[in-house]
């Protein structure tokens, strides 16, 4: 039966630079790039073309030893110009220039009717495969495996967000045809959950195969983890399965028509783009092309994704495999004279103290990378359970990863989480810790234990 949940924990991050509902006129890239490092969990890369190939849409370029199953395939059409490796040679990125238009490896449609084996099997031969994250750990699913339920958060309340109702117009047959391929994978549901404060997009409407739950509350209401939290927590021994709305459409198009179709649109957003919206391109796509020309200043930070989960990347640098968005703001390499103590209410901030007046400013802000000090003791604050709505206790969680306390991990909730489920807990923390990448290593040292 579906459920519905109004949460009250939180914090939107409301920020100049929104993106328009309106296609923004850029010249498409020419360069695409598949980064091992977009994929965590990957242990044993395995390159499968060479400097000069050439390759179509679906063409399997990459894969990982351990999982040597699922096919990493090239987004486009065209030709491999650069394998790039860094230090012992660690594979960095496979870069293409595509063609100008774009042609596709035919995998032929997919039976529904066969097995669940045969089903997951095909998928993973055709390079959607890695749409689909496994909880706990938030790494690629192993098409081996059948979990307990598969859960689709249908919103994105992440800072400058895209609108999924509109990027994924006219998708709706290709929506529907992934929800009835995934519906075949679990021995559970499929959970859709959608924007109970908001209209149901039509590529949601009167979808089937699918218990559709409605989420209401600020960020990080629209974070998948926070919603299997409420639905159906992950235990330790349990396996779910994680699929973003694109990654459905991906998949529905492998069913319907045997392509690997990596096209999508994507959000240009942040106060230092001169012109935001939406544009069409590829995963993989090099930035350079909505970037350049487009900054209303020089000494800005580029973000694949949105500015509390997102990664750095250069002006020429690539977009992520699952980000929806480019969000552009100024850099923040400065020192400030009194920095906090001096009242403002133009900081963005969710605490309420000596100059930190952001409560009295009900618009929108304009925010850059400074943290505004720098790493310091752990200070315990009680302000993560403010932020966090999830009945776990994060503060003792974090000291138990620092200590490598693996009982204590497991009984304080780490299986729930993956880095995105504690961004805002990095946000608003005073003492600046890296919670992101803390949380990532708690889960790798239970993960290798």
């Amino acid at each position: 039966m579906s459920k519905i949940v109004k949460l009250r924990k939180g914090f939107d991050l409301k920020l100049v630079g929104k993106a328009p509902l309106e296609l923004a006129n850029f010249a498409g890239a020419q360069t695409f790039a598949i980064k091992p490092t977009d994929f965590p969990g990957i242990q044993r890369p395995k390159v499968l073309v060479n400097e000069g190939d050439t390759v179509k849409a679906g063409t399997p370029i990459l894969i990982d030893k351990a999982l040597d199953q699922v096919i990493y395939a090239a987004p486009v059409s065209g030709e491999i110009v650069e394998v790039k490796r860094g230090e012992k040679r660690k594979l960095l990125e496979i870069k293409i220039l595509a063609d100008s238009t774009v042609s596709h490896e035919n995998f032929g449609k997919i039976d529904l009717n066969q097995s669940r084996e045969e089903i997951a099997a095909k998928l993973a031969s055709t390079g959607v495969w890695p749409n689909i994250i496994q909880r706990p750990y938030g790494i690629v699913a192993n098409p081996q495996d059948t979990p307990k339920a598969i859960f689709v958060s249908g919103f994105d309340t992440n800072p400058l967000a895209p609108d999924y109702g509109f990027t994924l117009q006219g998708e709706e047959k290709y929506f529907q045809a992934g929800i009835d391929a995934l519906a075949k994978l679990t021995s559970g549901k499929v959970h859709l959950n959608v924007d109970g404060s908001k209209p149901v997009p039509a590529v949601y409407s009167g979808v089937k195969n699918a218990q559709v739950n409605q989420f209401s509350g600020p960020h990080p209401a629209g974070n998948v983890g926070v919603q299997i939290h409420h639905l159906d927590p992950i235990n330790k021994g349990d396996l779910a399965w994680t699929v973003s709305p694109f990654g459905i459409v991906q998949i529905g198009k492998a069913v319907l028509e045997g392509v690997y179709d990596a096209s999508k649109l994507i959000a240009l957003t942040g106060s230092e783009l001169t012109k935001t919206g939406y544009v069409k391109t590829y995963v993989g796509a090099n930035v350079s092309t909505f970037v350049k020309g487009n900054l209303n200043s020089g000494n800005v930070r580029v973000i694949s994704g949105n500015v509390l989960t997102g990664e750095k990347i250069n002006l020429d640098g690539y977009l992520g495999f699952y980000p929806n968005q480019i969000t552009v703001i100024p850099e923040g390499d400065y020192e400030e004279f009194l920095g906090w103590l001096k009242p403002s209410s133009s900081k963005l901030s969710f605490h309420k103290a000596i100059g930190m007046l952001s409560f009295l400013n009900k618009g929108e802000f304009k925010v850059d990378t400074n943290t505004h000090g720098e790493e310091r003791p752990f200070v315990v604050s009680g302000v993560f359970e403010k932020v966090l709505p999830m009945d776990i206790l994060p503060t003792y969680l974090f000291k138990a990863i620092h200590a490598e306390d693996f009982d204590e991990m497991e009984a304080l909730g780490l299986y729930e989480l993956v880095e995105e489920d504690v961004a805002l807990c990095e946000f608003v923390d005073p003492s600046k810790n890296e919670l992101q990448e803390l949380v990532r290593h708690g889960i790798e040292l239970l993960m290798y234990s």
